[in-house]
């Protein structure tokens, strides 16, 4: 297929630049348009006569779907695509594609780095050392090792498999939820299978979610979830920042129903300045960065731009996940 009139688009980025990519797109001989959409109006203008659409964080919905006159695909930049309108674009027969084989080793080691830095005190005691205090920044008692300790893990897929392998590493005693996983897989990979979500919550020390953004999962983490939660345990989250409700959390920790957090992610991002949990001194947040490494990002970058050009070239497309089957 000739593809020197084929255009890909890309709405939004937060890498340097787009050198990959447009390396990639010129050698197959099409041509690629950035740009920092920072509105609708912006999007509708972009995607109107592109045959691939490649998003980041731009909210892509129903408006801007029904704006693309030839898109053929969109391709998200990571794993989650709740910023994009599926259904929209299932009824406009356009494949949504993910990269859901990208930073599994990255997320899982935060996820630990999370869980050992808020179980170790590490932030606590470094903050009291630097302030010229010696001995210990917490009480005994807010002082674990993970051996002793009950970690529930929320969805069992690539990331959470990774997540449970390195926590059984620790000895700790690893309990899984996941609706659509048998226990005897999950037994299989030496963690515990919990019957229900609250069955999990009722045992962990430490609950870490890693399940997509749903209808089904956004706000799990509500008041109620909380109050089924043990008396100070850990509420760990590198997923998706919806997946809790901010409120709730928040009241979760001033009451010290939560013993702690750590949390990559939030609802809204990014979260605002004056936010309590930013002054909770239980509390170890991050920017949105579990993702992140160099070999990560590149691997992204390549597979998305990828996914883009067989769109256009019509070639069978991976990792549809809305349902459409591509035109070819």
């Amino acid at each position: 297929m000739n593809t020197v009139t084929k255009k890909i688009v890309i709405t939004d980025w937060t890498f340097q630049d787009l050198d990959i990519e447009e390396q990639l797109v010129w050698a197959n001989g099409a041509t690629l348009v950035g740009k920092q959409c920072k509105s609708a109006a912006d999007l509708i203008s972009l995607v109107a006569d592109a045959d691939a659409v490649i998003t980041q964080f731009a909210k892509i919905d129903a408006a801007v779907i029904s704006a693309m006159q030839r898109a053929r695909v969109i391709v998200r930049y990571g794993i989650g695509v709740d910023n994009v309108d599926l259904d929209a674009a299932r009824q406009r027969n356009i494949p949504v594609c993910n990269v859901p084989d990208y930073c599994v080793d990255e997320v899982a080691d935060h996820a630990l780095a999370f869980i050992l830095a808020t179980t170790r005190q590490v932030v606590p005691n470094t903050l009291h050392l630097r302030a010229g205090k010696w001995g210990l920044a917490t009480p005994l008692t807010e002082m674990h090792a993970l051996n002793n300790l009950t970690v529930g893990v929320i969805g069992f897929g690539r990331i959470g498999r990774e997540v449970v392998n390195r926590l059984l590493a620790f000895k700790a005693r690893v309990v899984v939820f996941d609706p659509v996983v048998p226990a005897a897989e999950i037994a299989k990979h030496g963690a515990q299978w919990a019957a229900s979500f609250d069955e999990l919550l009722a045992q962990s020390d430490i609950v870490t979610p890693h399940c997509p953004s749903t209808t089904k999962t956004k706000k799990m983490f509500n008041a109620d979830a909380f109050a089924k939660m043990k008396p100070r345990s850990i509420f760990i989250n590198v997923g998706r920042g919806d997946l809790a409700d901010s409120a709730a959390l928040t009241a979760a920790l001033q009451s010290g129903k939560l013993g702690g957090a750590a949390l990559d992610v939030f609802d809204p991002e990014p979260i605002p300045a004056d936010h309590p949990i930013l002054k909770m001194p239980n509390v170890i947040v991050a920017a949105h960065i579990a993702s992140a490494s160099p070999p990560a990002v590149r691997k992204l970058r390549e597979s998305a731009t990828g996914l883009a050009l067989k769109a256009i070239r019509g070639e069978p497309l991976p990792n549809i996940v809305n349902g459409v089957k591509a035109s070819v």
